[in-house]
């Protein structure tokens, strides 16, 4: 294996040993995590209790092509079939989404007016199970649009053992004390309170009402309409979402019988159109009929005849087909003739009769696009302006199918007419053949003629008449319902989702507290921490955090976690002193820190009495002559005289000043003594070096306190004595950014040989081994003594 693979491996392994970590710093907080996953999903689980279900309805429904409507196909013979085609699935889609379709679902299923069950946390929406309904009289919309819902609403309770009832507000005032069935008039108008006849009535028997306007109602709904179109089909899928599945499901329902009558009443404007102009029609031919009668009835009389006898049959059979082909052309011409009247004299709101009997297919054919595109324009004209593109193309193509149908029957009325003259050029050849043919016969003929002519006309328009008639009948629903609206399950809330959510969020609320903690945290917590500062200065122990009410100090035989830590802290110095003793002199250890409050008094105490329990002779020596801390753990030894004494006055006996402690026989004191003026000044004595060698003759160990090092120089004017320096640092406390304090100290020379110790740390910041081993042999702590520990 070369040395490039090598590399590669440790690499990964050095990653994945980081990721590994990033991972534990986050586990440490495991409590946390708990509590906040356990707090949401009870919050989910109540949220899921009290909040209001939502329900899915669906409807498929297919819109047909007219044309092809199987229900009209056997009537498409005759002629007689309104035929709108099919104008475009979006079209018809539109119309169902239109305020006004479902203002008609809201009036006709009277959902404007909403009862609700009260109940402690919330009203629940009864709908048809209601004991009491309401039936509306007279309703202003404008005054209940503008009143506020709290005078909208009301309550109906029945007053027990009797058939009366009490409307109160919601405050709970009384508004009226009536009976059932009784007139009740309200600001906004009149109804009239009955009971539900499937809901049996109790004296408990209570519900909230509150009245809205349709308009409002109707918005609301249309909102929460869905209608898609399947894939290559004319079938829509049409959903609604609603607190009350049965709401939704009638809704759905009676919006397909709502655009159903919409539609019909469309198609029955044509037929009744046309009825209405061949009825017209048929009472001036009836008069024209009785006057050609009467005008029979004159001649037979006057010319005294009973029974006229043709005097020449074989002339008379070659001018029937004659006549024949004339009354044929005259019924038609007369028929266009009134056709186009209508059609000069009309304008762009009515429609135009269809099939009355012209018998040309192209003014038929144009008549039939009018029709259909004057409905196209007044259905979108219900929901939109003149204004609107697609009504003002309509409105264009209207004017020219109009001009069309005027020019067409012009020239169908000019065609007839030359056909006439041919034709009665051709009979006149006849007739000047039959002069022979007694004047009274001649005269009764064309008299005759005449009543043949209006009688059959009359008897075409009375059987078109019955026609039109018969279509209002039979005319066909376009929506035809594949599938009548079904629930399908609830949608909201989901009780999945919001549960994971819930768990999602549980995690990770404390995972960005504890990571923007830690972004924004200035502060060392661990041995990581100075760790990336540098890695040239070894760590030689952590000291855990002290409970409040447990002791600081060091006892014999103490297997507590702090006694644990000094002893791998006193193991770990072991190793960095073994290069340091070259005679019979004891080592000379300094604790200092960069600003104080850090615990190197704490430390140096500590560590002295670890190192005196193992039958060592230790000396603490209080070199912080500025602010001394030793004389806080041995308060009667204040005024005792000291360091600074003894550097001061050469009278004074080294071995009187260093005095037994009460902590350990082991242990001696040597406290800073009196503050001096000049503290600098005197450790920057040779004496101050003297002092330490005497003392490491006679002690195993020597222990500095000294002062804060970035404060004051005195720590760096003494420490060339220094075997080993303790750099102290604190969890919690020291700023990361003076950690560069020590490093460039050490780089500079100022201080020589240093070990961080990181005081204060918290269990769950332990590093390495120290949070597996600090309690073995000892009970195992509780689970809240270790969730306590976790923060």
């Amino acid at each position: 294996m070369n040395g490039k693979q090598q590399n590669d491996i440790h690499s990964i392994n050095d990653n994945s040993l980081d990721l590994r970590e990033e991972i534990a710093k986050y586990l440490r907080y495991w409590p946390w995590f708990i509590i906040t996953c356990l707090l949401f999903i009870i919050i989910a689980k109540i949220y899921l209790r009290y909040a209001t279900a939502i329900y899915q309805t669906t409807s498929t429904v297919l819109i047909k092509d007219t044309q092809q409507s199987s229900e009209a196909s056997a009537f498409s013979e005759l002629g007689f079939l309104g035929n709108l085609g099919s104008t475009g699935i979006a079209n018809e889609i539109g119309i169902l989404k239109s305020r006004r379709l479902m203002q008609n679902v809201v009036e006709s299923l009277r959902i404007n007016i909403t009862y609700y069950g009260e109940g402690s946390l919330k009203d629940i929406e009864l709908y048809k199970n209601t004991p009491f309904l309401i039936k509306t009289i007279e309703i202003d919309e404008e005054e209940l649009r503008s009143t506020s819902k709290d005078k909208r609403s009301f309550r109906i309770s029945k007053v027990p053992k009797s058939d009366n009832i009490i409307l109160q507000d919601l405050s709970g005032k009384i508004i009226v004390k009536t009976g059932l069935d009784k007139l009740i008039n309200y600001s906004f108008g009149s109804f009239v309170i009955t009971k539900n006849p499937d809901v049996s009535l109790t004296d408990n028997s209570s519900v909230l009402v509150t009245f809205n306007d349709s308009e409002s109602v109707a918005n609301s709904y249309r909102g929460r309409l869905g209608i898609v179109t399947l894939e290559k089909s004319s079938i829509i899928e049409m959903s609604m979402k609603d607190p009350v599945l049965l709401k939704a499901q009638n809704i759905l329902d009676q919006l397909v019988v709502e655009f159903n009558a919409d539609v019909i009443a469309d198609k029955n404007l044509i037929a009744n159109n046309t009825k209405n102009f061949i009825e017209e029609r048929i009472v001036l031919l009836s008069k024209d009929l009785d006057d050609v009668e009467s005008d029979i009835e004159v001649f037979k009389e006057d010319n005294k005849l009973i029974d006229i006898q043709s005097e020449s049959q074989i002339l008379t059979n070659n001018a029937n087909q004659f006549k024949q082909e004339i009354e044929n052309y005259r019924i038609q011409l007369e028929l266009a003739e009134m056709l186009l009247e209508y059609v000069d004299n009309g304008n762009l709101e009515s429609t135009i009769p269809a099939n009355i009997g012209i018998a040309e297919s192209n003014i038929n054919s144009a008549i039939l696009n009018f029709n259909q595109t004057l409905l196209e324009r007044n259905r979108l004209l219900r929901s939109s302006t003149n204004e609107n593109p697609v009504v003002r193309d309509l409105n264009a193509n209207l004017e020219i199918l109009k001009r069309e149908i005027s020019s067409n029957l012009k020239n169908s009325i000019n065609g007839l007419k030359v056909n006439l003259k041919n034709l009665y050029t051709q009979a006149g050849k006849v007739e000047s053949r039959i002069f022979s043919v007694p004047n009274q016969e001649r005269e009764f003929r064309a008299i005759e003629r005449q009543q043949n002519i209006k009688e059959a006309l009359y008897l075409f328009l009375l059987q078109k008449r019955e026609e039109s008639v018969l279509s209002l009948a039979i005319a066909p629903p376009k929506a035809k319902v594949v599938d009548s609206a079904y629930g399908g399950g609830i949608v909201s809330p989901n009780s999945g989702s919001i549960l994971l959510g819930a768990l999602l969020s549980g995690l990770l609320l404390p995972f960005g507290f504890i990571y923007f903690k830690r972004l924004l945290n200035n502060k060392i917590e661990r041995r990581e921490d100075i760790e990336k500062v540098t890695k040239s200065i070894p760590i030689v122990g952590e000291l855990p955090r002290i409970a409040k009410g447990e002791s600081d100090l060091i006892v014999e035989n103490d297997r507590s976690v702090l006694a644990e830590s000094f002893r791998i802290l006193t193991t770990n110095l072991q190793y960095l002193l073994v290069n340091a003793k070259n005679d019979d002199r004891g080592y000379c250890i300094y604790t200092t820190s960069t600003v104080k409050g850090e615990g190197k008094t704490f430390t140096s105490i500590n560590l002295a009495l670890t190192i005196a329990n193992t039958g060592k002779k230790v000396v603490l020596i209080g070199a912080d002559l500025r602010n001394p801390q030793l004389q806080r753990y041995d308060t009667g030894s204040k005024s005792l005289l000291g360091v600074s004494d003894y550097l001061v006055n050469n009278d004074h006996d080294l071995n009187d000043l260093v005095h037994d402690s009460k902590f350990h026989d082991n242990l001696k004191l040597f406290l800073s003594g009196s503050i001096p003026p000049n503290p600098s000044e005197l450790l920057r004595q040779s004496k101050f070096g003297t002092m330490l060698k005497e003392l490491q003759a006679k002690f195993d160990y020597v222990i500095v306190d000294t002062a804060p090092s970035m404060l004051v120089t005195d720590t760096f004017l003494i420490s060339k004595h220094a075997d080993l320096i303790l750099y102290v640092t604190r969890a919690g406390y020291t700023e990361k950014r003076l950690l560069q304090f020590a490093v460039d100290s050490t780089n500079e020379g100022k201080l020589h040989d240093v070990s961080f110790v990181i005081n204060d740390v918290k269990n769950a910041n332990f590093g390495y081994g120290n949070k597996y081993g600090y309690a073995y042999g000892q009970t195992q702590p509780s689970l809240w003594e270790r969730f306590k520990n976790s923060f």
